[in-house]
């Protein structure tokens, strides 16, 4: 029996958001809004976002002794996250600079701070953490050797899932534990290297299984997703709704897909909820404040289907999650 249903591994960080009309090119400057100061990062965000579906759900993660860090502590425990391995100190907390635009997408700048300091040996001291945790959660905000010792120490029978975002090549113990490896457009490419894998979205699902991970998703924006394993590739719908905001919702995505897996859904139905989190959670505005209830999520699927068809997950990543259509969390 385990203790948690979800183990997310991964970053901290507080979102530093300022709306623009425009982002700026080199060199310009732009009068923006002001300033939003939200709890966010790739891990803290995956982990609040299953809290609040209703999964049993823990977070090893290392903040700085600072108010950016209190702030992540007491948003783990409002959305009744276990933070027991959420380790303080070594360096301030992760900051993440964050300007939207009126579209809704967004651009970001991360300056890692505590998350580079999550070190390997912080995982083998959370042995019963993930021993305890049907599904554990990774995510490249965090050194890549911590993440290969998340794989390393994985217990038998758990499932690791991971976004590699921001992308860089994996080593190949780490491809063979994902079940999924979850990747937008930017990131499967980034993964593939200078693999010509064809220019169809299935011809990269079918490279990026012959690297070795046991299941694929890769998420189009308004081509909703494909889910890739060795029982072929499955299409899955995105879902319409108006877009305010991406900030999070890769990150919802990624939560929702893991918990669903772990709770004996298959893949393609995994799939499908985490699209409708992800749309749901572009409706509001902020990260972690705009994560849906179950209850929310039942309601989207009733819903007029009117309006943009968005799943999170197309073009260039950047911090805390994949696009929507385009350079987003």
């Amino acid at each position: 029996m385990y203790d948690y249903d979800l183990l997310v591994v991964g970053s901290a960080n507080a979102d530093l958001v300022i709306d623009v009309e425009r982002r700026p090119g080199a060199g310009e400057t732009v009068l923006g809004g002001d300033l939003a100061v939200h709890p966010g990062g790739k891990g803290a965000n995956q982990a609040v976002a299953a809290a609040r579906l209703g999964a049993r759900t823990a977070l090893l993660a290392r903040v700085g002794d600072d108010a950016h860090g209190r702030l992540l502590l007491d948003s783990q425990r409002a959305a009744g996250v276990d933070p027991q391995g959420v380790l303080v100190g070594g360096a301030p907390t992760g900051v993440a600079l964050i300007t939207v635009d009126p579209s809704g997408d967004n651009s970001i700048v991360v300056s890692p701070g505590a998350n580079g300091r999550l070190t390997p040996a912080d995982v083998r001291a959370a042995g019963p953490l993930l021993a305890a945790s049907r599904v554990v959660s990774a995510q490249l905000e965090i050194p890549l050797e911590t993440v290969v010792e998340v794989v390393r120490n994985l217990p038998a029978g758990s499932r690791f899932v991971l976004n590699p975002s921001p992308p860089r090549p994996l080593p190949p113990e780490v491809l063979a534990a994902c079940d999924p490896l979850i990747v937008n457009e930017h990131e499967a490419k980034v993964i593939l290297g200078d693999t010509s894998a064809g220019d169809r979205p299935e011809d990269w699902a079918r490279a990026l299984l012959a690297e070795g991970p046991r299941s694929v998703v890769i998420t189009l924006g308004a081509e909703g997703a494909l889910v890739a394993s060795a029982d072929g590739v499955t299409p899955v719908p995105s879902v319409r709704v108006d877009a305010v905001d991406t900030t999070g919702a890769g990150d919802a995505f990624t939560a929702a897909l893991a918990w669903r897996l772990g709770s004996g859904a298959s893949p393609a139905e995994a799939a499908g909820y985490a699209a409708r989190v992800g749309a749901a959670a572009v409706t509001k505005r902020g990260a972690q404040d705009s994560f849906p209830t179950a209850e929310e999520v039942d309601a989207l699927c009733c819903a007029d289907p009117g309006g943009d068809p968005r799943t999170p997950g197309r073009g260039p990543d950047s911090s805390s999650g994949a696009a929507v259509r385009g350079g987003s969390r």
